[in-house]
């Protein structure tokens, strides 16, 4: 018996799968050939007319907000000398990651249906010491809140951020820029 007689059987689910994907294949143009030879840049699968069905984003991306920005000049230079009022304000000493984390969504959740326009948050500087030991990374949640704000349940909320002026807490705080809430 050759290589040739022995051939494998499909099982029920691969004859399902194939004849699904056979429907999708459209044949070649009249007078239109495939020649190995012409196109080795071309692997042979490009013969086959596959029609590209568009696939629908999901919602999530087709309104993907912009890169986060600085809050610019002015808009800073009035909140940190006041002439800006700063609509809302949230501590977040001596709160885990996790709590951390939810107690900011919540609050810029809040601020943006009350139509807040810059924020303060305020992580602190961090003690330097892990565990009282001294050996540890400095700031946790300083580091950790810009990286949230990337994240996309933040990046609907917020414009952007910018370091607070040393009169509101200058390293260990942030000025947040909010989004308008759609309505």
């Amino acid at each position: 018996m050759s290589a040739r007689d022995r051939r494998r059987v499909l099982s029920g689910e691969e004859r399902v799968l194939w004849a699904a994907f056979t429907k999708t294949i459209a044949p070649l143009e009249a007078g239109a050939h495939f020649d190995a030879g012409d196109s080795a840049d071309e692997p042979p699968s490009a013969a086959l007319r596959v029609p590209a069905a568009p696939i629908p984003a999901p919602a999530a991306e087709r309104a993907a907000p912009p890169p986060l920005a600085p809050l610019g000049r002015r808009l800073r230079q009035r909140v940190a000398r006041g002439k800006e009022a700063i609509d809302g304000r949230l501590d977040l000493h001596g709160l885990t990651q996790a709590q951390a984390h939810s107690a900011l969504l919540h609050f810029l959740r809040n601020a943006q249906t009350r139509q807040a326009r810059v924020v303060l948050v305020i992580t602190g500087k961090g003690s330097g010491k892990l565990g009282g030991r001294g050996d540890g990374e400095r700031g946790v949640l300083r580091r950790q809140v810009p990286q949230w704000l990337n994240l996309p349940e933040f990046r609907a909320l917020v414009v952007g951020f910018e370091d607070a002026h040393i009169a509101h807490g200058g390293e260990g705080a942030l000025y947040l820029r909010l989004r308008r809430a759609r309505s």
